[in-house]
This record gives structure tokens, C-alpha cells and sequence, in this order.
């Protein structure tokens, strides 16, 4: 005679099953778009001195919208009454996450390190992790020490160690793209349930596409063009099909599995991932402080993405 394990054979524990399976995915793409972003800041500082920041935005969802309507186009087309209905929520998170965002980022690197970049982006998880909470959400007593852990650890790297910060103009201009990002995740919590994943990626990135296309021309008119070889498009190859196309289809798909605010714990390994990228390829510096830093950021991220 057969005997079937209570535990295993009750749907409290399938469900939990299912929710672990759910929430360890959503882990595993919150990372996969963090450390692809960490290399769009190194691409970001790399093309500061040779293609104008609006003219790089523009380009990158240009060659994003040709990498992803391959995948997206039936669906889009199958689902274009759902985008007219929610044509206003659309073009927010459009405005939001793609056209302000990136442009911010792309101004940012041509007066500030790719390292100060990713750094000051890991602000973003506490706006997140505030706009869940004062929303009613709980985050626990796990993950908000977490949260200050690497906290901690981004501060001390910013700062150098110093209590005072020492800021650039384009580390202002980060500041700016933190709190475009942060509240484009929160936004994405709201995306309507039956619009299809690819759907939502083509339409932002055409509708983004569209709002950045004025100050592109006004950008060709005041300060040319830029001259297409392997230096330029690399770096906008880079960002348009992996920082863009993937990045982003990864980062929204975590959002809708575990939450703004738990993708944005594992989002603090972006600073670490940009020092360690900008290192070899920008020949930026990394310290002994650099690395005890790091340490604690991703103590905080090991401790707070837990549930």
C-alpha cells in the first residue's frame, strides 16, 4: 500500500513550491539585467568623447526595436486595441524608463566615471524599497538590514571613506537617472496583466523612440553627427541588443515575479560589476577600500534577497 507524503501532496506546499521556483527565477533575471547594465555604463563612458549623448540614446533603441520586433511583432500587432487603451500608461514608462533614463545616463558619462555611475544608480533600491513600503507592502526585517548593509557599503565607495561627497556635474545628472529608473520599476508594478511581455518591451522602446526623435534632430542640427566605426558602433551595438533588448526584458519579467523592491536588493551588485568592468577597460581605479566595499554590498545583497 501506497502511503503519500502529506506535506508534499497538499497544495499549501505545491504552491509553495511553485512560489520558490517563481521567486528564485525572478532572482536569476534581476541579476542577469543588473550585470548586463553594469557593462552599458562602461559603453556609456567609452563613447563620452565621440557620439553626442541624445544621438547615442537614439541610436540605442533604434537597433533595440530591430533586435526585439522579430520576437514581438505578431504579439504586438495581435494586442494593439490593448495598447490603445493603455496608450497613457505606455507613454509615462516610456518617458520614464527609456527616453529620460538613458539619455540622463549617456549625458552623466561625459563628465563623470563609469565607476561614480553605477555607484550612484544603487540609490535607486531604496526609492524602490520606500515607495513599496509607504504602499503597504512589508519588506521584512531580513531585507531591510540588508538594504543597509549595502547601503553602507555604496556610501563608503561614493565617498571614498570621507563623510563629505565631492561631486560632478555628471554624477548630478545621475542623481536624476536614479530617481527616472527607480520610479519606472515602481511603475512597472502596475503593468496591465494581460498585456504580453514582448508587447510592453516594443512598444516603450518605439513610443521612447519617438518622444527622443525631436531632440535628435535638434542634436544633428547643433552638433553633427558622428562617424560609424568599430569604437562607436560597439559600444551602441552593446547597448541597443544586450543593454536594451535583454536587459530589459529581464528586468521587467523580475519585477512582475518578485517586486520592485527585492530586484532592487539584487540590484546593488551593479557598483561592484561596473568596478570591476571599468578596471580592464577604462583603466579606472580599484583600491583596497574599492574592495571592502564591495564586500559589504553584496553582503547586503546575499542577506536582503533572501526571504
Amino acid at each position: 500500500m501506497t502511503v503519500l507524503d502529506p506535506v508534499r501532496s497538499t497544495p499549501r506546499a505545491t504552491a509553495a513550491k511553485r512560489a520558490g521556483q517563481a521567486s528564485g527565477l525572478g532572482l536569476a533575471l534581476a541579476a542577469v539585467a543588473t550585470v548586463v547594465w553594469s557593462g552599458s555604463f562602461v559603453a556609456s563612458r567609452a563613447l563620452h568623447e565621440s557620439v553626442p549623448p541624445i544621438q547615442a540614446a537614439f541610436w540605442r533603441w533604434l537597433i533595440a526595436i530591430a533586435a526585439v520586433a522579430p520576437f514581438a511583432i505578431r504579439e504586438t500587432w495581435r494586442q494593439r486595441a490593448l495598447i490603445r487603451s493603455h496608450l497613457g500608461y505606455l507613454t509615462v514608462a516610456s518617458l520614464l524608463g527609456i527616453t529620460v533614463y538613458n539619455t540622463l545616463v549617456n549625458q552623466a558619462g561625459t563628465s563623470t566615471s563609469a565607476g561614480n555611475m553605477g555607484m550612484i544608480m544603487a540609490a535607486s533600491p531604496v526609492l524602490m524599497a520606500v515607495h513599496e513600503r509607504l504602499t503597504g507592502g512589508r519588506l521584512g526585517a531580513r531585507r531591510t538590514i540588508g538594504l543597509l548593509v549595502a547601503v553602507a557599503g555604496v556610501l563608503l565607495l561614493v565617498s571614498k571613506g570621507s563623510l563629505t561627497l565631492d561631486l560632478a556635474p555628471g554624477d548630478l545628472w545621475m542623481v536624476a537617472a536614479a530617481l527616472s529608473f527607480a520610479s519606472y520599476s515602481v511603475l512597472l508594478r502596475r503593468r496591465p496583466a494581460e498585456l504580453g511581455s514582448l508587447t510592453f518591451l516594443l512598444s516603450t522602446f518605439v513610443l521612447g523612440a519617438l518622444m527622443l526623435a525631436p531632440a535628435y534632430g535638434v542634436s544633428l542640427a547643433v552638433q553633427g553627427g558622428f562617424e560609424a566605426r568599430a569604437a562607436t558602433v560597439g559600444p551602441l551595438l552593446y547597448v541597443g541588443v544586450l543593454s536594451s533588448a535583454v536587459a530589459f526584458f529581464a528586468w521587467n519579467n523580475a519585477i512582475s515575479l518578485i517586486g520592485a523592491a527585492r530586484a532592487g536588493v539584487v540590484y546593488y551588485l551593479q557598483p561592484v560589476c561596473v568596478a570591476l568592468l571599468s578596471y580592464p577597460l577604462l583603466g579606472e581605479a580599484m583600491g583596497p577600500a574599492q574592495l571592502v566595499c564591495m564586500a559589504l554590498i553584496l553582503g547586503g545583497v546575499v542577506l536582503g534577497s533572501r526571504r
